[in-house]
């Protein structure tokens, strides 16, 4: 009887993992591009840093020198198995095993007082931003995702990029682009630029924690509708006659003729207690 071949093909000794396609693996080279991650991230002997996927080290290397702890999360059994053969006698840095979209991000940094970083994957940069800012948030994160992306989450409200992303991530965080970073400071390079991204939690979130979700509901829907007038837009989403319509902007000091793209995070905020006060119900 022939013998069966595992699935799973040993390295050589020594041999650094390659990437995977279907991870959306592009390991970070350029040194220039680490240092500017780390420094945005500024952590101190005092911090404990989450990093989503480490991938082969490089920019981990940078943080294990700068903070007390790090705590390294890898889906690639290959990049474990790397990881955990450089930094498992350092007594500071910790690997874990598993997807950054089902672990809790505070319960792995053992402390709610944490500081988050990581080389996003593109095809899931959007739930990993959400899942980051669940409560407790990180107190502060960056990222290194597609350059679009990034200008999306920063954009100011009636730019071309201000979207429902940039809406719900800034009703409770500040975000800035820090630096572009070209396709050739990545092995292999991506198709796009990319961008260091940082999130500061702010201080003062426009929606309260029980009211994210319906805060998140009604940004997405609006921007359903991008091209209508905000009272065909409360209309469509609230389900309320046109008087209606017209008291709850009035109420949440909305101009009647504008649009979606042009409303601040603290206008939606407004604009989500009114329809609730007014018509009794949520968005």
């Amino acid at each position: 009887m022939p013998e069966r071949r595992s699935r799973h093909t040993p390295r050589p000794p020594g041999s650094l993992p390659a990437p995977r396609k279907r991870l959306g693996q592009h390991f970070l080279v350029d040194r220039h591009a680490l240092e500017r991650i780390a420094d945005a991230l500024s952590p101190t002997a005092a911090d404990t840093v989450v990093e989503i996927g480490p991938g082969r080290g490089a920019l981990t290397d940078l943080l294990v020198q700068r903070a007390g702890r790090v705590v390294a999360i890898e889906l690639d059994r290959d990049l474990i198995q790397h990881l955990r053969a450089r930094y498992d006698a350092s007594g500071t840095t910790q690997i874990i095993e598993g997807d950054v979209l089902d672990l809790d991000l505070a319960a792995a940094a053992g402390q709610n007082d944490y500081l988050l970083a990581g080389n996003v994957p593109y095809y899931i940069t959007t739930p990993i931003l959400f899942h980051a800012l669940g409560v407790p948030r990180p107190r502060r994160a960056v990222f290194l995702v597609q350059r679009e992306v990034a200008e999306r989450v920063a954009a100011s409200p009636g730019s071309k990029t201000y979207g429902a992303l940039s809406v719900n991530v800034q009703a409770v965080a500040r975000a800035e682009v820090v630096a572009r970073v070209p396709a050739g400071a990545f092995r292999p390079p991506p198709s796009v630029e990319s961008a260091i991204l940082r999130i500061t939690p702010r201080d003062d979130p426009v929606v309260s924690r029980a009211r994210e979700g319906a805060y998140r509901r009604l940004v997405q829907d609006a921007f359903g509708l991008r091209r209508k007038q905000l009272r065909r837009v409360v209309r469509t989403i609230g389900r309320v006659d046109p008087e209606t319509a017209e008291r709850i902007l009035q109420t949440a000091r909305v101009d009647p003729e504008s649009r979606p793209e042009t409303l601040s995070p603290d206008d939606f905020a407004r604009l989500l207690a009114a329809i609730e006060s007014v018509s009794g119900r949520g968005s």
